[in-house]
């Protein structure tokens, strides 16, 4: 017979590239792996995208994946909910005030006039609830555009200039710049990457929290959470490494 839950264990999962193939849904057989893990520890997942987004990934129902794991952290636990409930909420306006991020916005629109790919589209700032993603080849590009552009970007680090120049123009502003996924990258305050879910998670007192992820090198956005002293870090590579290392973790092969 099966123990009971150790609640002092929380297991916290990126999105994107951990759970799911970029910006695709996860599949059954990660859902049911999640479920069996469940039921040993807490389980949650902490992404960089908004809401509706991580909804869409996880299942395509907010009453569905709210209540299929512990915590549901959107946009870095900007969004955050506990139990199946929304428990806090933070906005970017309100942190960094309309003239610095017309500024901003006002200036990455410039950069990326001059920028020449072999295709763009639409959405190039989309502005969150808890920060803002840009996106050089636009957000409304197909998945194969999307693949074009990654490819095009891994030779000529279209997006690590981007970023570099950001961080020279924007010094001082008190902004962090965080490389993820295959088209884009994110804008948010200092100290608003994926460990401020860490602070929310705190009056909870885990034991231990192992975390996911697949972008855990310098400048990507799982790097920090991944070293911070309150986590146990795992690096994967897709989602199929994720389901080899917890089979490996907890026994759920």
């Amino acid at each position: 017979m099966a123990g009971a839950r150790d609640e002092s264990v929380l297991c916290l999962f990126d999105v994107d590239g951990t759970l799911t193939p970029a910006r695709q849904k996860i599949s059954p057989d990660m859902q049911d792996l999640l479920q069996r893990l469940r039921r040993q520890v807490r389980i949650g997942v902490v992404g960089g995208s908004d809401f509706c987004k991580i909804i869409e990934q996880l299942g395509g129902s907010e009453d569905y994946v709210v209540n299929q794991f512990d915590y549901v952290f959107a946009e870095n636990g900007l969004v955050a909910y506990k139990d199946g409930r929304l428990f806090a909420q933070q906005s970017i306006q309100n942190h960094l005030g309309e003239e610095i991020l017309q500024e901003f916005i006002n200036y990455c629109l410039a950069y990326m006039s001059h920028i020449r790919l072999p295709r763009k589209r639409g959405t190039f700032i989309e502005f969150r609830n808890g920060m803002l993603n840009v996106c050089p080849v636009g957000r409304s590009c197909t998945q194969e555009e999307r693949l074009e552009f990654y490819e095009l970007d891994k030779k000529e680090n279209i997006r690590q200039k981007f970023v570099e120049d950001l961080r020279e123009k924007f010094a001082g502003k008190g902004l962090v710049f965080s490389i993820g996924g295959q088209i884009s990258f994110d804008v948010f305050p200092e100290g608003w990457d994926k460990r401020f879910c860490l602070g929310l998670l705190a009056p909870d007192r885990f034991r231990t929290v192992h975390f996911f992820g697949d972008k855990t090198l310098a400048g990507g956005n799982d790097h920090e959470i991944f070293h911070d002293e309150r986590t146990i870090g795992h690096t994967v590579t897709s989602p199929d490494d994720t389901r080899r290392q917890l089979e490996e973790l907890f026994s759920l092969s």
